[in-house]
């Protein structure tokens, strides 16, 4: 993800893990004024088993809040769904946007802020140190593993994972969910493991800037989308957006539109009966044969395949 188009055929879309009406929207709309609602983080338990649990945590706060200040009680690996934010660790700082992951040692201190627009969900697994080790050191052979970067990026191998994860958050049963948490688990230990790290920390004109792009391709999922009209966006030229995006997100602008116009499509996929052209059509695909050759690569599955490997649900998954 270079050409000017972003396209060979394709438009853009954007990363929905639902595709109801995101509940920020509303929040977005107001960022322009300065103001954004005053609500505190809420936060809807999903489901918890020994040694985790996961919730998904809603937060409107905005450029006009204070930053937000605690601490992991626990280790923690949450999936944004919507929304970006500023986050500062001691394993460093990163901008979060829909599809990267948070990663949080537990007892390490942090801090949350929305500089640059209101608001952010994510589905956040917590793990108890004990648990957490058991499996790190399962997938390493060693023990007194750390994550050692803030976040990552939303690497095209964690989409298929993602997209469960945002299905599952919907109602899956506690069988599910747990084998989600072990995965989510094995993944970012194996990422980080392997020496992929965290984009570079931006400076603050740069996470301003990428912000902004962020968050026009949400609003502007269907549209049409260049690299000159993302350059604009950020007020760069297209070399530096290009470079600057690279570095700030961890994926270029073409990959990151490409990712959450799948995840899109994943996401109705799982959630509606409308035709898989329909669905690809509406997520800005151009081309079905192109479409259905990616979706096949990215998730080892067809699109009328995909859609019946629904998550396992139960009556409830907290028991």
């Amino acid at each position: 993800m270079m050409v000017v188009m972003l396209a060979d055929g394709f438009y853009p879309g954007q990363m929905e893990l639902e595709t109801a009406t995101p509940p920020l929207a509303a929040a977005a709309a107001t960022v322009a004024s300065g103001h954004c609602p005053a609500d505190a983080p809420a936060l809807r338990e999903i489901a918890a088993g020994s040694g985790w649990s996961v919730g998904e945590f809603t937060c409107r706060l905005g450029p006009q809040d204070r930053p937000f200040e605690e601490r992991h009680a626990s280790v923690t690996l949450a999936v944004i769904a919507e929304g970006s934010f500023q986050y500062r660790s001691a394993s460093g700082r990163a901008l979060l946007y829909p599809g990267a992951i948070l990663l949080g040692n537990a007892g390490a201190g942090y801090e949350c802020s929305h500089d640059h627009a209101c608001g952010d969900r994510c589905i956040a697994f917590e793990f108890e140190p004990g648990y957490f080790a058991e499996l790190a050191g399962d997938v390493t052979g060693a023990q007194g593993f750390r994550l050692a970067i803030p976040m990552l990026p939303a690497l095209p191998e964690l989409m298929p994972l993602v997209v469960e994860i945002g299905a599952g958050a919907r109602g899956a049963s506690r069988l599910a969910m747990d084998e989600l948490a072990v995965r989510l688990v094995e993944k970012a230990v194996t990422i980080t493991r392997g020496g992929a790290g965290a984009p570079g920390a931006p400076t603050l004109r740069d996470e301003r800037r990428i912000s902004r792009v962020l968050r026009h391709i949400e609003e502007q999922a269907a549209e049409p989308l260049d690299l000159a009209a993302l350059a604009d966006v950020a007020g760069q030229s297209k070399y530096h957006f290009l470079r600057t995006f690279r570095q700030t997100v961890g994926l270029t602008p073409y990959q990151f539109v490409l990712g959450r116009r799948m995840a899109r499509v994943a996401a109705g996929l799982r959630t509606t009966k409308a035709s898989v052209a329909t669905i690809a059509f509406d997520a800005g695909f151009g081309d079905l044969s192109t479409f259905n050759h990616r979706f096949r690569h990215l998730f080892a599955a067809s699109p009328s395949r995909f859609r019946t490997l629904t998550p396992r649900r139960g009556n409830s998954a907290r028991s």
